[in-house]
């Protein structure tokens, strides 16, 4: 390829509250190091905006408009990523998908292929429609896997194998180039902890855990825990607050906790303000039954002030079928631990998991309203791929079940197509929710009604409030008449010899 130049997108997520919350970290950390490499970088931020159509029409109708485009996806962007590969298709010499949705069909589909189909064909048939619309579909870390697919005609790069030569290791996710944030509008992104403006990062990639909803728990780059050097960390810290002014973090690690220097790291960033003479407002994620009152006085002396976890049900044998290690007297421990050390605690609840009733889902109520934290969220679970939900189902008629090996509770789920319907994993909790999943206990329809009861009578009683929605904005283009400009807010550019941040 005679010219080394690049435009990387993030589709839309109109599924979320807000779409301008957390810039992409995964795609910003593929165009640095393609920045590194001398390569030019476009890069559409589609994040929030409502036509998003125009802006790629219009992009490949500018002068010097990259022929490749790369574009992440989570499961619930695929539909968007479908119709930007349909509205670009023939416009552009080769379409590049990566991200979660295609690295998870993707080890769902080996796993289809080894069983022999006995259980479904469902993901193999995902992969080979998204083959029809890419050129290439990059499975895994995409660090590395970038490179080959720009080199390949067609067909799958796939990183997702511990083996592979292009899975990252420790030393790489340290060493290579921090994410290009340069090349997104910042300042268009609003997200604040205790009232301070905030942006994420990640010092720790994958969780080993065996959640049963979880999707990644079959798949290997979401499954290996690799972890940066401290001194890469605090230097990105370091590096954000220098640049951007930034004094308040989100650790986007599944677990900060499963990280055994853990409480070091905690140590070098209190030293890094005190360096500065500054203080930080950090928020993160832990695992409840690992968490304890040393990691808690590290934490809060570093800046944490809240802590996220997936407590995820208040009922014991919901936590049994879920596998998910921690009692509900480990969750409720958890809470008083933070609470005694000053860190306020959001617990990530969810419901319509195998064996879900009305019983269950009032036990999750009460165990909420008991422990009294700072903010929840209770969301119906979706079917992801990669998850043991999603992966281990079996089809019967027309839906998929999922049986518990260890309850035997059952797991029904809707068939859905993926490329085409927006499978929310949260919606507007004033009536948004749709639930895709059900039990012998009980209905879909119920499921919502009943979520959407817990959120008004939890919220009510201890007094947290509803989060209101932000709506999309409406890209203004030229209708043909004149040069064309897109904002800087949906596209930024570098050239070769600026390199990354």
């Amino acid at each position: 390829m005679s010219v080394k130049h690049i435009c990387l997108v993030t589709p839309p997520s109109p599924f979320l509250l807000d779409e301008r919350v957390f810039m992409h970290i995964g795609i910003l950390k593929v165009a640095a190091i393609l920045e590194q490499k001398g390569w030019k970088v476009d890069f559409i931020d589609l994040s929030g905006i409502f036509n998003f159509l125009d802006v790629l029409n219009d992009y490949v109708g500018m002068e010097n408009s990259a022929s490749v485009v790369g574009i992440t996806a989570t499961t619930p962007q695929v539909p968007f990523a479908v119709q930007i590969a349909k509205a670009l298709k023939g416009k552009v010499d080769k379409l590049i998908l990566g991200g979660p949705h295609v690295s998870l069909m993707n080890s769902a589909s080996k796993k289809e292929k080894k069983n022999n189909f006995l259980g479904s064909d469902r993901a193999t048939k995902d992969i080979e429609q998204l083959l029809d619309l890419y050129n290439v579909l990059v499975c895994g870390d995409g660090e590395l896997a970038i490179f080959e697919a720009l080199e390949v005609d067609s067909g799958i790069v796939d990183a997702d194998d511990r083996l592979s030569p292009l899975f990252l290791s420790n030393q790489q996710f340290t060493d290579f180039p921090m994410p290009a944030r340069h090349l997104v509008d910042i300042d268009s992104y609003n997200y604040q902890i205790e009232g301070i403006n905030a942006t994420s990062l990640i010092a720790q990639l994958g969780c080993p855990f065996y959640c049963t909803f979880c999707s990644g728990r079959n798949s290997p780059f979401l499954r290996k825990v690799r972890t940066r050097g401290i001194d890469s960390v605090v230097n990105e810290m370091e590096h954000l607050y220098l640049k951007y002014g930034f004094k308040a973090f989100m650790f986007y690690d599944d677990e900060l906790n499963v990280n055994k220097n853990m409480v070091s790291m905690m140590n070098q960033i209190s030293d890094l303000q005190e360096k500065y003479g500054v203080d930080f407002k950090l928020r993160g994620f832990i695992k409840a039954e690992l968490f304890n009152e040393v990691q808690a006085t590290a934490m809060y002396r570093a800046g944490f002030r809240w802590i996220l976890t997936g407590f995820e049900s208040g009922d014991e044998r919901i936590l049994t079928t879920i596998q998910k290690r921690a009692t509900k007297d480990d969750n409720t421990k958890c809470v008083e631990i933070a609470k005694k050390h000053g860190l306020k605690v959001k617990a990530l609840m969810s419901m319509g998991h195998a064996g879900e009733s009305q019983k269950t889902i009032e036990n999750t109520k009460n165990w909420l309203l008991k422990t009294q934290p700072e903010e929840f969220d209770c969301t119906i679970i979706t079917t992801y791929p990669g998850s043991p939900y999603f992966d281990e189902a079996t089809k019967q008629g027309d839906h998929y079940v999922y049986t518990s090996n260890i309850t035997g509770d059952k797991l029904y789920q809707k068939s859905l197509n993926y490329l085409t319907e927006a499978d929310y994993y949260k919606g507007d909790p004033d009536g948004g929710y749709i639930s895709y999943v059900w039990t012998d206990y009980i209905s879909p329809e119920e499921l919502v009604i009943q979520r959407d009861a817990l959120e008004k009578e939890v919220r009510k009683k201890l007094n947290i409030p509803f989060h209101s929605a932000a709506p999309a904005v409406k890209y203004e283009h030229s209708m043909g008449q004149g040069n064309i400009t897109i904002p800087e807010f949906i596209l930024c550019n570098s050239n070769a010899n600026e390199g990354a941040t």
